[in-house]
This record gives C-alpha cells, structure tokens and sequence, in this order.
C-alpha cells in the first residue's frame, strides 16, 4: 500500500491531496483563486505566485486533516513540476522538496498534462465527493489509448501506451481551448471564469444561429487552430472594424485586451455585447462553443483513424483536462464513444479542474517503479513529452 501526498501549483489553483494506491483519494483539497484574477480577465502570473505562498500551507493542513492521516505515514510527496506558470511551479515544488527532505522520504516530479489523463482512473470516495464511487477501474487494461487533453493551456491528442507514456499526435498551433472560450467570453461579456460561464451562456442559445468555422487544417491534420474562430466570433458579435480613416464617431467601442495595430490604434467597431439581446448573445454563445466541439471530435475521428492505419486500434479513449467539464463535450465524446465502440473515460467534475489528487494518482505508478527524483527536481514552464 501507499500514501502518497500531491501538491498542485502550476496556474491559479492551490490544491493538496492524499491517495491511497493511486486510484484511492482520502482527501482532495483546492483553493481557487478566482476571486483574485476577476478584475483581469484572466491570471496574472505575479499574484498567483503570492497567492500559492499564502494559501498551500493551510490547504496541506486540510488535506492531512482530511484523510485522517499524519505526515509520517506517508510514503512520498508528489509535485507537479511541469508544464505551467514558473513562479508558481517553484512555490509547490519548493515546499514538496522541504517536505520529502523533513520527512526523508522520495520526492516524485509529476507531468501536468499526462495527469490530467490519468484523473479519470481516480475515484474520490471522500465525503465532499458529489457521487462516491468506491470500486475502482484502472485504465491499465484499455491501453492503447487515444489521449485528449483540454484546457486553458494545452489542447493536444496523444497515444498513451501507460500512464506515463505518451506520444503527441497533433497539438495546438495557437490559442488552446480553455483559452480559447476565455477569449470568447470576454467578447461576449460573460464574466470570469469564462469557460464555466460561456458553457452556462450557450445552454440558453441556439448552435446553429451562426455559421462559425470549424478550422481543420488539412485533410489529415491533427493540429489545432483556434484564433480564426474566435476573431469569427468577434466579427459576428461587433460587425467588422471600422476603416480607419472614417471620422471617429463617439459611439464607436475599441476592442478591449486587443493588441495594438501597426500604426498605433486599436479597431474600433460600431457595437459591442452589451448591444446586443441575451438571446442574441446565447446564440453566439451556442454558435461558438459548437464550432469548438465539432471540431475536436473531427480530430478525434481522424486520430483513431490515424493510430488504426499505423497500428493497433485504441482500446480507449481518455479526455482530460479543465474544458472537459465543457457539458457539450462531455456529451458529444460519449455520443462519440458509441459510434466508434470504443469506451470513453472521462472524469468526474470535480477532477476535471487542476487539482492535486491526479498527481499522487500518477506519482504512486512512478514509486512503484523507483522513477523518483532528488532535490535538484527543476521546473519547466513548457512540457517535454514529444
């Protein structure tokens, strides 16, 4: 058996958790930092850093607390040391190399990404957990896998032949989903976190209201690109830019958060959001988030296509990541499961956002192994994995 202690830093979420045997959580605690970031739009990586450093130490506390265990129980301490902000990748690994090194136990660098894949073999048997699910599933008898991560940083399909090895099909060429429906919400004004609450909007809304691209790029691309949709969007929301040499008129709105122009001005466009009806704003919402959803399923289609021509066909396809609490996708990959006959292993809700129980989760596959790391860990703002 093992106990194994995660620590979760990498962006605006202060997160500790405690697991038993890598699938087991006892405890799943998350500080979210959202009402820090609002006023922004988004997260600035300075007050997340500071925000990590006041907030991990209580939120450790409560994940002990929580799993009713005690520090010198534990057989390692897990961190997530890659891909993410810098500044707060260093305040979680800092305190897990303090911890491993006062414990004298291993300490265990974990990958963001290949956890966010691995969240849907944990099942939380806690009491906070919406639906206790106490038998679990590995994911050791569907590999090989088709990977699809989505978040606010990384949209990316993979062939996972483990829990800790992938290889990358097709990845974003610009703007990741999560950021992506940010973006998008801002446009809209739809408040902050924008992707909960585009997804809220879009449930009101009409998907087919606007035809919006679903851009593919080629034939048998399994990249992504979503910049062209969400300036499709802010085109159909605010008409296009005025020209430039037009008289400024005083009830023109300049785009907010938008970089300036060669010659120094921002676009200015005759309407904004807040001209437009709620309905008229859901339907773009719709419109938006079903251009985004068709167009991962269709890299879907084709990844298993792809992995089926070159080899054996997958056994499973695992999604992971924050947008995977995207409600349309959530539906559409199960609807998509069925066409293909090919089980989908999604997470609960709760596992979907970055937390700290997908990292000892997968830390517990690397002790078992003896893949542990020394004092000098490093962190890396970007991911390695190829």
């Amino acid at each position: 058996m093992s106990l194994i202690l995660g620590l979760e830093t990498s962006c605006d979420e202060t997160a500790a958790s405690v697991v038993k045997d890598g699938q087991t959580l006892l405890s799943n605690v998350v500080s979210t930092q959202h009402d820090l970031h609002k006023r922004f739009g988004g997260v600035v990586p300075e007050i997340a850093s500071r925000a990590h450093l006041q907030r991990l130490w209580p939120v450790v506390c409560a994940a002990i607390d929580q799993a009713k265990v005690d520090l010198t129980e534990l057989d390692a301490i897990a961190v997530g040391n890659r891909p993410g902000l810098i500044g707060s990748l260093i305040v979680g690994a800092s305190a897990a190399k303090a911890l491993a090194w006062s414990l004298g136990i291993p300490l265990i660098g974990i990958d963001h990404v290949q956890a966010h894949l691995y969240a849907a073999a944990l099942q939380d048997t806690t009491a906070q957990a919406p639906n206790p699910t106490p038998h679990p599933s590995p994911l050791k008898p569907l590999f090989p896998a088709l990977g699809l991560v989505v978040s606010g940083g990384h949209t990316s399909i993979y062939k996972v032949t483990s829990p800790i090895e992938m290889k990358l099909l097709g990845r974003t060429i610009d703007d990741a989903v999560g950021e992506a429906y940010d973006k998008a919400a801002v446009i809209l004004q739809a408040g902050y976190p924008g992707g909960p609450n585009l997804d809220k909007l879009a449930q009101q809304g009409d998907p087919a209201a606007h035809k919006l691209p679903r851009p593919m790029l080629g034939p048998d691309s399994l990249d992504f690109s979503f910049s062209g949709l969400k300036t499709a969007l802010l085109y159909a929301t605010r008409g296009h830019p005025l020209p430039r040499n037009r008289p400024r008129n005083p009830s023109t709105k300049t785009v907010p958060n938008t970089p300036r122009s060669g010659r120094g001005n921002k676009p200015t466009f005759a309407r904004d959001a807040s001209d437009l009806t709620q309905q008229q704003r859901a339907d773009l919402a719709a419109s938006f988030q079903a251009a985004v959803v068709d167009t991962l399923i269709t890299k879907l289609r084709r990844a298993i296509k792809h992995l089926s021509d070159s080899g054996p066909r997958p056994n499973a396809l695992i999604v992971g990541g924050g947008v995977s609490a995207n409600s349309l996708l959530r539906q559409r990959v199960q609807d998509f499961g069925q066409r293909e006959s090919i089980p989908v292993c999604i997470p609960p809700l709760d596992l979907c956002v970055d937390n700290a129980a997908m990292i000892a989760g997968l830390a517990h596959t690397k002790l078992v192994i003896g893949d542990i790391d020394d004092l000098s860990l490093p962190v890396i703002a970007t991911t390695a994995m190829v």
